[in-house]
């Protein structure tokens, strides 16, 4: 774990002809870390990809530069960021949620700690079921550890529901009823006057999220996020943005939303499942109590859907995103 920035050296252990998302990973997986490597399999949640790396004990010390240098597009594995599937009790973050056996121990792209990953908990839990490390036949549940907290991740047939937990709009009613608490700066919009400043509505999912609502799609398809929108104020530990663009009518009873976001310490990504939630949030406080508990998101990397408590506009006790989980390549790193 000393060359941080080196590139791995890889053996995938995939089939002649399979795609790169069109694998397997199996028990197996964990079989062939005998000889010292680390297994890893890429997964993909509508498109917000990741390395899954196997370290049950706890020993690998990943530092933020190796995690960076595994995730670069170009020199490594090609991800918007690193799960290690680790025992809960393994960690010190892991300390009071021994309800879950295992821990999503979840990097940003840059190596940054991260507090959650709404698409990652699908993958992860998908990955506990294909190496046989939790039941999950349909319908059944299973609990994982985060730095957010304990997640509930239902299987419901080739697919994954997941409650992430609490969540509150930040400034509360004050800002929902004037659009926002913060101000955001985007490349290209709007398009009469790029970059002009527009409100941001501050929605805590467990990690900070700023929503944007642009009038159409066309400004949604214009904006550029190859840089990072300017928050202002820029919140402790930075932020996620969202732009949304209602879809739906306002008589219909299931919300219907489009999504482009970038990730802090990523960038612009195809999909962000928190980030998903939290555009919901913040079209039903916009929208009021005639807004409904029911959304399709989509977002460049496919559609998800967030299920809210009724009623609860400005905090509540649970929601849900659902959607898929994909595991694909899979191999061994030789991180020594």
């Amino acid at each position: 774990m000393k060359a941080a920035r080196r590139r791995p050296r890889r053996r995938h252990d995939v089939p002649a002809g399979k795609g790169l998302y069109t694998g397997q990973v199996t028990s197996a997986t964990i079989g062939r870390a005998g000889t010292g490597g680390v297994p890893f399999v890429k997964g993909h949640g509508t498109e917000n990809d990741f390395v899954v790396v196997l370290d049950p004990d706890g020993r690998l010390a990943l530092d933020p530069a190796e995690v960076a240098a595994l995730c670069d597009r170009y020199a490594g594995l090609a991800a918007d960021g690193l799960i290690r599937v680790v025992r809960t009790a393994a960690l010190a973050d892991g300390a009071g949620q021994g309800e879950a056996e295992w821990f999503m121990d979840y990097r940003n792209a840059d190596g940054s700690l991260a507090q959650m990953c709404g698409n990652g908990t699908r993958v992860f839990a998908a990955y506990l079921a294909a190496a046989g490390l939790a039941d999950l036949a349909d319908g059944a549940a299973v609990s994982i550890g985060t730095r957010a907290g304990v997640k509930r991740v239902r299987r419901e047939g080739a697919e994954y529901a997941t409650d992430l937990g609490p969540w509150r709009v930040v400034a509360g009613a004050e800002a929902a009823a004037t659009g926002g608490d913060s101000t955001v700066a985007v490349g290209a919009v709007p398009l009469e006057a790029p970059a002009s400043p527009l409100p941001g509505l501050s929605v805590d999912l467990g990690n900070p999220h700023t929503v944007v609502a642009l009038p159409d799609t066309h400004q949604l398809a214009a904006a550029d996020l190859s840089a990072a929108p300017v928050v202002s104020p820029v919140p402790a530990e930075g932020t996620n943005v969202e732009l949304v663009v209602p879809l739906h009518d306002a008589t219909a009873r299931i919300g219907h939303l489009a999504l482009r976001v970038h990730e802090r310490g990523v960038g612009e990504t195809r999909s962000c499942g928190t980030g998903v939630v939290a555009a919901a949030i913040a079209a039903r406080a916009w929208g009021g109590v005639d807004a409904p508990d029911t959304w399709v998101v989509d977002v460049p990397g496919g559609r998800l859907r967030v299920a809210l408590p009724p009623g609860e506009l400005l905090a509540g006790a649970w929601a849900e995103l659902a959607g898929p989980a994909v595991l694909g390549v899979e191999g061994v790193l030789d991180l020594h």
